[in-house]
C-alpha cells in the first residue's frame, strides 16, 4: 500500500491528537494546508508534557509570499490556541540539514491531505 496521502484523506493519527482531528482538519483548508505531518517528541500514542512543544511538517498550496507568510504565522498560533500548547510549524522544502531531514522522513506520521 502506497503510503503517501490521498487527496482529501484525513489519515489515523497519533491517539494523542484524535480529539483534535476535525478541528486540524478544518485549520488546514483554512488556511491553503496541502499536508501536514506530526513529528517530533508528539509522534507516537500520546502528547508529551504540557511544557513540550508539538512538531509539525507542512507543505503549504501555491500562495504569494504575503499571503505564505500570513498563512503560515496564522496557522501557527491557530494550532497553538487548540493544543493548548507551543507549536513548531517546519516547512520540508525550508530544511537544510540532511541528518534533520533524514530523521523528518523517519519518524514523520501523516496528519492531513487536501
Amino acid at each position: 500500500m502506497d503510503d503517501t496521502p490521498n487527496q482529501g484523506y484525513f489519515y489515523a493519527m497519533a491517539v494523542s491528537l484524535a480529539p483534535f482531528r476535525q478541528e486540524i482538519a478544518r485549520l488546514c483548508a483554512a488556511h491553503q494546508v496541502r499536508r501536514l505531518d506530526l513529528f517530533g517528541s508528539a509522534h507516537g500514542q500520546t502528547l508529551p508534557p504540557p511544557t513540550s512543544d508539538v512538531d509539525f511538517l507542512v507543505e503549504f498550496a501555491p500562495l504569494a509570499p504575503a499571503d505564505y507568510a500570513r498563512q503560515y504565522f496564522a496557522l501557527r498560533e491557530a494550532l497553538s490556541e487548540l493544543l493548548g500548547r507551543e507549536v513548531d510549524l517546519v516547512v520540508e522544502r525550508a530544511v537544510r540539514n540532511p541528518y534533520f531531514l533524514l530523521n523528518l522522513q523517519r519518524s514523520r506520521e501523516p496528519l492531513f491531505a487536501a
